[in-house]
């Protein structure tokens, strides 16, 4: 992307501080016992590994769209190397000591015997897969598969949710792979959207298939957040008692925010746009506006994932 539209586009970066920005805020909501450091890592992580989703899937959003292999590589090698800070995180955790502190024989025997190491393997050889056919891909783009990226990306998204903590509810395993494919999708379309979309026109044709492809996914994420949140705190009173109530409150708050701004967007912005109505950098500084958004909620999410 060129000219003012590829200035816009790089407010992207913005993604990563207001996703430590969630972080932060976690953190504060769970005072006195913070939760682990590893949080700003799992946020990267996650921001990036939905942002590859994303691109993946334009194809299926659009034929005309296709994914751009170059970033789609960088990015799932950027995916790559947090999964691997997070699988040393995890390490650390378990074994109880620092990161700094932790040793080549702590860090094999949690790979091999701890069945959270061996998890952690699988997604970091799934990131190392789609990172490298993306690779490929750049050189040899007529003989690439998008959806083969899509499926190795669901699949690795997947992996940590459905062997967590929900895993041990009646259901839990389906409902947290909902949750995080939804919200992958959800986010990472959008941000492909920006990365992609240059004209009036492509807006014009895509924004309103996104919005629709939107809804169904905005619905999975607040109904399997709301399920596995309250299962997972036993009632409504840990809600304001426990960090991690406090912090699934602030994440249900932003998210009903998304969803009235979302709301708003579709009788406006998808509306004009649809309509030729909208240029195309004010198209893009609105879908700049709510993956940040997002990102902030990411953080929020990632914070859950590793608290007590």
């Amino acid at each position: 992307m060129s000219g003012s539209g590829g200035r816009d586009a790089g407010a992207l970066l913005w993604l990563v501080p207001a996703g430590l920005l969630g972080v932060a805020l976690a953190w504060a909501l769970t005072a006195p016992n913070p939760a682990a450091a590893e949080a700003g890592v799992r946020m990267l992580a996650d921001c990036a590994g939905a942002t590859v989703l994303g691109l993946a899937a334009l194809p299926r959003l659009h034929e005309r769209l296709d994914p751009p292999w170059r970033p789609l590589a960088g990015l799932a090698g950027i995916w790559c190397a947090a999964e691997a800070a997070v699988l040393v995180f995890d390490a650390a955790e378990v074994v109880g000591a620092g990161v700094r502190r932790l040793d080549a024989d702590q860090f094999g025997a949690y790979l091999t015997e701890i069945s959270g190491g061996q998890i952690g393997i699988a997604v970091l050889l799934g990131t190392a897969v789609v990172a490298g056919y993306a690779a490929l891909a750049y050189r040899r783009p007529e003989s690439a598969s998008a959806d083969l990226v899509l499926v190795f990306a669901a699949v690795t998204l997947a992996l940590r949710p459905i062997t967590g903590h929900m895993s041990q509810q009646a259901f839990g395993s389906v409902l947290a792979a909902v949750h995080a494919l939804a919200a992958a999708a959800w986010f990472g379309l959008l941000v492909a959207l920006a990365l992609v979309v240059r004209t009036r026109g492509e807006w014009a044709v895509v924004l309103p298939r996104y919005s629709a492809a939107a809804l169904p996914l905005v619905a999975a994420v607040a109904v399997s957040g709301l399920v596995n949140g309250l299962v997972r705190i036993g009632g409504l009173t840990p809600l304001v008692s426990t960090g991690y109530g406090r912090v699934l409150l602030a994440k249900a708050a932003v998210l009903a925010g998304l969803l009235a701004l979302g709301w708003w967007w579709r009788r406006g912005w998808v509306r004009q746009a649809a309509e030729h109505r909208v240029t195309a950098r004010a198209s893009l500084r609105r879908a700049l506006l709510e993956v940040v958004v997002l990102a902030f909620v990411f953080g929020l999410a990632a914070t859950l994932a590793v608290t007590a």
